[in-house]
């Protein structure tokens, strides 16, 4: 019998997934198109591999098992599954077409739409992922500057430039690894001492989690201004969430360029750079920055419908009331059990939680969250290690996720004291992504 939302006797069964699996694990490298969703970032053996629906904030795998999702497809659900004002836009252009021979009016709508909402942006470029528009926006800022050097604090794609900072970096060349420098968050010094001549931009998450210490955001614009940088926020995560204006406006700091994507079309495949005229036109000149589905107008139509729903309905507002509830409720918790080698943070929206400890807690921090995400999956709950909430999350699943945590953290702590962590996994721990290398 499928497991469900509530304490479930079993740990979900996975036969269908385990079968689809092993279809895909010669035919699909990393059997994943995004490695967030794969099965090394999930307890193999007992996490569900493939999910086959979902409505609001619920999906279900392929075995029949129901869960509630603090995941969200790993941050696109704004909104949750299946909103019905975004679905109906998308059934309504079917209707009128997915592609053109000429640019529709769509891209002018959204394009306006964007302007609106979003404080200093002039000129809007869509296209299909993160990785496109911020590889567009490190492009605009060497043509404009005439430099090439880029700082990056954050995580911006698999493209060249940004991934060969990282250990995945096979298949970049030494010259192309040497033109970008990883620097780390919130080290304002570190950023004055690397800024150069050379120095084409820096780009970055604004927010990674720990929020910006104050003044650092104010601090890499004056940089970026004294050495003739640009600076370019990588709001994939922090845009439409923290504000319609996204971290510009919640920090009140200009970027002369920002990315979008994740949140602004509730599922939908498209990103968006955007900025001032004086950068962005480059685009519409000598510099190339064009693709065939960039104008695909369902996704255009679903963008259009979540912003009005975002705006209309005051959704920041609501994923930081879910969200902080959430962190503040895990580490109440935490601090109820005395656990000193976990904790809940981040801003509302998007937060995560964290696994190490002092010397004397002798347990891998990879398996003591895949400990947790055991135990949550056991409770009908899929979490893998964020809180990515939407409009669909209600006060009361963040009641239950909070009890599950509760249950799965008292198991966690009995396994920390006994040493035996790894022993009570009934699978494989998750596995790391990669880490810088610059």
């Amino acid at each position: 019998m499928p497991n469900t939302i509530r304490p479930n006797d079993a740990y979900p069964p996975i036969h269908a997934s385990n079968k689809l699996f092993e279809r895909a694990r010669d035919l699909i490298p990393g059997q994943t198109q995004l490695l967030a969703k794969g099965p090394t970032q999930w307890v193999f053996g007992v996490a569900p591999k493939y999910l086959e629906r979902g409505h609001g904030a619920r999906v279900i795998d392929v075995d029949g098992n129901e869960y509630l999702d603090l995941t969200m497809a790993q941050g696109p659900l704004s909104l949750g599954y299946g909103h019905p004002s975004v679905d109906a836009a998308i059934r309504a252009q079917l209707e009128r077409g997915i592609n053109f021979s000429l640019v529709h009016p769509l891209e002018v709508r959204v394009a306006e739409l964007i302007r609106d909402v979003v404080p200093g942006v002039e000129m809007v470029r869509f296209s299909k992922t993160g990785a496109d528009v911020t590889s567009a926006a490190v492009r605009v800022a060497r043509a404009y500057t005439g430099r090439d050097q880029v700082l990056t604090l954050g995580y911006h794609g698999w493209h060249d430039w940004y991934i060969g900072t990282t250990t995945r970096s096979r298949g970049v060349p030494e010259a192309v690894r040497a033109l970008t420098t990883a620097l780390p968050y919130n080290d304002l010094d570190a950023v004055r001492r690397a800024i150069g001549p050379e120095t084409a931009c820096v780009i970055l998450e604004p927010v990674i989690f720990h929020s910006p210490s104050p003044g650092y955001l104010a601090g890499l614009r004056r940089l970026c201004d004294e050495r003739g940088a640009l600076l370019i926020f990588d709001e994939m995560w922090t845009g439409f969430r923290l504000g319609l204006g996204g971290a510009q406006s919640y920090f009140d700091v200009s970027a002369d360029l920002v990315t979008y994507s994740k949140a602004i079309a509730n599922g939908m495949p498209l990103s968006v750079l955007a900025g001032k005229r004086e950068f962005m036109r480059l685009l519409g000149e000598d510099l190339f920055f064009f693709t065939t589905f960039g104008g695909e107008t369902l996704s255009l139509a679903a963008a259009e419908a979540t912003i009005q729903v975002l705006r209309d309905r005051d959704v920041p507002t609501h994923l930081f009331r879910i969200g902080d509830r959430l962190r503040e409720g895990y580490n109440a918790i935490c601090q109820a059990l005395g656990l000193t080698y976990t904790r809940c943070v981040g801003l509302g929206p998007r937060t995560l939680i964290e696994f190490d400890g002092p010397p004397a807690v002798a347990a891998d921090p990879l398996e003591m969250k895949s400990l947790v995400q055991q135990e949550m999956l056991r409770r009908g709950v899929l979490w893998s290690g964020f809180h990515h909430v939407s409009f669909a999350h209600s006060e009361s699943d963040v009641e239950y996720a909070l009890k599950s945590y509760e249950d799965a953290l008292d198991v966690l702590d009995r396994a920390v004291r006994a040493g035996e962590v790894r022993a009570r996994l009934r699978g494989t721990p998750v596995q790391p992504v990669f880490r810088k290398v610059k």
